[in-house]
């Protein structure tokens, strides 16, 4: 099977960007189901990304069904350590603006329905995630963003909610009182799951309107969701290609060793089923 040290999560036509050359399609088993679609692995200026559409292809899972833990461990099977996530989100300040991009440095987690971690079925493992983007992946698309010429937003918090619906006036109020930045559907619990994982991981948060708590603007709808966020498609993909080539080959990161010490569970009590299915994330701490 091909492999890729990069990976990017984010809508179906990311991958059709200029300068992808010999594409493949793979599909790698996991114990946790199927990924969200097949993953595209191409080359880029010489360098292989493998690209997997959040919400599969014609955007048919929704996001409390995106299966997170097969997406982040087909991702892992194929040596990806960093991953690039391209996100639509709403505003929830007044000084940031539908199309402009934010590199998130924090998150809140408001969802309620999803399974956040691979640490389960007899195995604990308690992983630090006070920094839950990787500061390096980070710093790498805010100046890649800088360089195309965007308007960009360096650090921000991110409240991710359960969705599909979108928020009420009187939750939209709430958040921008405990000072968010922005609000989407889709950064956790994939950033939980790559930190648990050992990858390096990132967002790009593609503005897309304010939300509902904006007075003079128009409440969001999904024709404006997605018609402002085919606005900034194209320079997604153009930060995702200067990025690339600016990814260092060795990390140096805590992202890379995020689960040294934190696996509790004595080796001898993990059921072998559980040590199987978690061998490629916990092969390197216990045998």
């Amino acid at each position: 099977m091909p492999k890729a040290n990069i990976g990017v999560i984010g809508g179906t036509g990311l991958y059709e960007m200029e300068g992808l050359t010999d594409i493949r399609e793979v599909k790698p088993k996991t114990p946790f189901g199927e990924p969200s679609d097949s993953i595209i692995i191409g080359t880029l200026d010489g360098i292989d990304v493998a690209f997997l559409p959040r919400h599969g292809r014609g955007h048919f899972v929704s996001p409390t069904e995106i299966p997170a833990r097969a997406n982040i461990y087909a991702l892992k099977s194929l040596g990806v350590e960093w991953i690039i996530s391209v996100s639509a989100v709403g505003s929830l300040k007044e000084s940031i603006h539908p199309l402009d991009l934010v590199i998130p440095d924090q998150l809140i987690d408001r969802t309620s329905n999803r399974v956040s971690s691979f640490f389960t079925g007899g195995i604990v493992a308690h992983v630090g995630f006070a920094r839950p983007f990787c500061p390096i992946l980070s710093d790498i698309l805010y100046k890649a963003a800088l360089e195309e010429r965007a308007k960009v937003h360096p650090e921000g918090t991110y409240v991710i909610m359960e969705g599909p619906l979108f928020s009420t006036k009187a939750e939209s109020n709430l958040y921008r009182s405990w000072g968010a930045s922005i609000i989407g559907m889709t950064a956790l619990p994939e950033a939980k799951l790559a930190r648990e994982a050992e990858i390096c991981y990132a967002t790009v948060g593609c503005v897309t309107d304010y939300d509902v708590w904006h007075e003079t603007e128009e409440e969001v709808t999904v024709d404006i969701a997605i018609s402002n966020l085919k606005l900034t498609s194209d320079i997604s993909k153009r930060i995702i290609r200067k990025a690339v080539r600016c990814i260092p080959d060795k990390r140096d990161c805590q992202c890379a060793s995020a689960l040294k010490n934190a696996i509790l569970t004595d080796p001898a009590l993990i059921p072998s089923a559980t040590k199987k299915d978690l061998s490629l994330l916990i092969r390197k701490y216990i045998q």
